[in-house]
């Protein structure tokens, strides 16, 4: 009887201690957040071609509250480099199998999304395409707080 006793004892001692939840780390959930950063810049009358450094001009898009922060760190006023910093609201126009962007009611132009990589063309716009835009082209960094 004893013996009986001291195994339903050491089996309940041993099944109680168990844990159901393996992540016994307490760690934070992790925020990720994702920057474009703006690389190179072309077309136009003057037909431009200028690179940026990445982290010179980024652009976050905060989709919750589609709201675009731009932060433009470029200073020198002679390079076409986008818009300038700020907030500015955002929405995608959806026309046919092209996507658009619109700031602040304006739309800028036709927009192409790429794991790593996003362009945007002023020149193709949703109802006519013109000659003189620029081309935006913006590489991905994913930080993870």
């Amino acid at each position: 009887m004893k013996s009986k006793l001291l195994i339903l004892l050491t089996l309940f001692i041993s099944l109680s201690n168990c844990s159901i939840d393996n992540n016994s780390t307490n760690n934070p959930p992790q925020v990720i957040k994702i920057y474009w950063n703006l690389i190179n810049v072309s077309g136009g009358i003057a037909g431009v071609n200028e690179d940026f450094q990445s982290g010179t001009i980024t652009w976050t898009f905060d989709e919750p509250t589609e709201t675009l922060t731009i932060v433009n760190n470029n200073t020198n006023v002679n390079i076409e480099d986008g818009l300038d910093s700020g907030t500015y609201s955002y929405s995608i126009l959806n026309v046919e199998d092209k996507s658009f962007l619109v700031l602040d009611s304006n739309e800028l132009g036709s927009i192409e999304l790429t794991t790593n990589q996003l362009t945007i063309n002023e020149n193709i716009k949703s109802e006519s395409n013109v000659a003189d835009g620029f081309i935006y082209l913006f590489s991905r960094t994913t930080i993870t707080e």
